[in-house]
């Protein structure tokens, strides 16, 4: 049922606001999405799709992701590294993330105090929010014992 919801989407983005044709491919990149937990990099999501025998070039890959993540399927960040990590938004709560430089690790944590004051600065500056994404860089427990 979730993937339907999330194929109706899609569908629904590409015939409104770019008016583009429902290709199998886009849809079996948005299965791999859905199917993904935590976080992944385009290149990583391609080689998955090959090695699973699905027919997609790496400019398919990468365009849909954009695609995606205009229609708010996805979600797109730029950690401590250079390339860019993706992680499905569809179905997901709001939630921020804590950036270890050390190992890389990424905790995701939620705070309903982080929302409210989201929703007191937009309502104070009559400002509609569409996203939003809290990154806080430093060292993991983990790291700091070492």
């Amino acid at each position: 049922m979730r993937a339907e919801a999330a194929h109706d989407i899609l569908k629904k983005y590409l015939r409104e606001n770019r008016n583009l044709r429902s290709t199998p491919e886009r849809f079996a990149i948005l299965d791999a999405v859905l199917q993904t937990q935590g976080h992944f990099d385009a290149e990583s999501l391609y080689y998955r799709l090959i090695s699973d025998g699905v027919k997609v070039s790496k400019a398919t890959v990468y365009n849909t992701l954009g695609l995606l993540l205009n229609a708010g399927l996805v979600s797109k960040y730029r950690f401590a590294e250079k390339t860019s990590r993706y992680e499905k938004a569809f179905g997901r709560p709001q939630h921020h993330h804590l950036v270890c430089l050390a190992c890389g690790d990424i905790i995701e944590f939620v705070s309903d105090r982080l929302e409210r004051i989201q929703e007191e600065v937009c309502g104070e500056k009559d400002f509609t929010p569409q996203s939003s994404s809290l990154q806080i860089f430093g060292t993991c427990a983990r790291c700091r014992k070492k």
